[in-house]
């Protein structure tokens, strides 16, 4: 995805943005920032040392000047004002990928360090709201971890696994992976594996957190692991009424090879297999 900040000059505010969301090397996001002004005129002080109090240098930032080719470049646009939309509109942008960051970026051009530093803050603030940072690990069950799949689990399952159950698991070879977004606990998935063969025990996601990539992180982490173990393929029991993870599980290429009469209760329904050959 193609990400454009905009500001009047592209010398405060769109090149704090730029610099933030690349600080977050999101894979398959590409960034740039411009602006309505000239163009090659060095970031402000002010935003350059904002930024370098947080250990990210935009010193080597020129400003650039909008262009059609700039527009037709970026999937979506992020203006720092309604003005800035007004004039993106006007030179032909499509209506439906220009949008305000937050409720507007005010300008704090000229103004003091800690106005910059002001705004340095509430970018960053819209931007993880936007892009929220997911990061895959794998978990030694801590105290910690195996408290927060226990309650995640009474919170999305009708049996949930005890905290004892978990460690019992995790004892006898189960891979967890924990997900974290902007450092928070937002999900787990565990992974029993027997010879060449890979069974995913359980994959959940904290309310607040869903449709926001943690579950496809969690898959794409375990996809990643199973083959680096040379793994013959991956399955999971589904209910054939979960039609979102139906679909979450055939985007990663995952098909139907069975299914298990009467698997779950609470209510009592079949589990249809699902596998993923490598």
């Amino acid at each position: 995805m193609n990400i454009l900040f905009v500001c009047t000059g592209n010398t405060c505010r769109s090149p704090l943005a730029e610099g933030y969301l690349k600080s977050k090397n999101i894979s398959g996001i590409n960034v740039l920032s411009a602006g309505f002004g000239a163009a090659d005129i060095p970031v402000s002080v002010g935003s350059e040392m904002a930024m370098k109090k947080i250990g990210i240098d935009i010193g080597s930032h020129l400003s650039r000047t909008i262009s059609s080719g700039l527009i037709d470049w970026a999937d979506k646009i992020f203006c720092m004002s309604l003005s800035h939309i007004d004039m993106l509109l006007s030179m032909g942008a499509a209506k439906e990928k220009v949008f305000l960051l937050g409720h507007g970026i005010a300008d704090p051009f000229m103004s003091d360090l800690s106005v910059y530093e002001d705004c340095r803050d509430e970018i960053i603030r819209e931007i993880d709201l936007l892009f929220p940072l997911i990061t895959v690990r794998k978990s030694y069950m801590s105290a910690l971890d195996t408290e927060h799949i226990a309650e995640l689990e009474k919170l999305c399952f009708s049996s949930p696994w005890s905290y004892d159950a978990l460690k019992q698991s995790y004892q006898n070879g189960t891979t967890f992976f924990i997900a974290e977004l902007n450092g928070e606990f937002a999900g787990y998935i565990g992974l029993n594996t027997v010879l060449d063969e890979g069974y995913i025990t359980n994959i959940a996601v904290m309310p607040p957190f869903r449709k926001k990539g943690v579950a496809k992180a969690l898959l794409k982490h375990t996809e990643d692991f199973a083959k680096s173990k040379k793994l013959a393929f991956i399955s999971l029991e589904v209910r054939p009424t979960n039609a979102h993870a139906l679909s979450l599980y055939s985007s990663f290429g995952f098909s139907e090879e069975g299914r298990r009469k009467n698997f779950y209760q609470n209510p009592t329904e079949d589990a249809l297999i699902l596998t993923k050959r490598f």
